[in-house]
């Protein structure tokens, strides 16, 4: 059993080291379920990217938006948010840990 807590204190320690701002560890693989923590720096980002068949984020701390085209969505701490079925990215409005939780496909 993973301590959430703890893994995102540790991986928003490494984001601030790391040149890019960020960092990002998978800590559950159950066939297509995915669970990781990301940390990113204030004004870090991921570039646009596919979404998986089923996401979504749960900020832990901080407070990241969503990109997608005009529809942008702002998630802040405690929230839970759907990631949309379209390309997007991800900007941390401050520094942010979120559990991404992604369905890959069906077994």
């Amino acid at each position: 059993m993973d301590d959430v807590t703890a893994l995102a204190a540790e991986h928003l320690a490494l984001a601030r080291k790391d040149p890019h701002g960020r960092s990002a560890y998978l800590f559950l693989h159950d066939g297509p379920l995915r669970q990781s923590v990301i940390a990113l720096t204030e004004g870090s980002s991921l570039e646009e990217h596919n979404t998986p068949p089923a996401a979504s984020v749960h900020v832990l701390q901080g407070r990241i938006r969503l990109t997608e085209g005009t529809a942008d969505q702002d998630v802040a701490a405690g929230q839970i948010q759907r990631v949309p079925h379209l390309r997007h990215g991800v900007l941390a409005l401050e520094d942010t840990v979120f559990v991404l939780t992604a369905v890959t496909g069906t077994d």
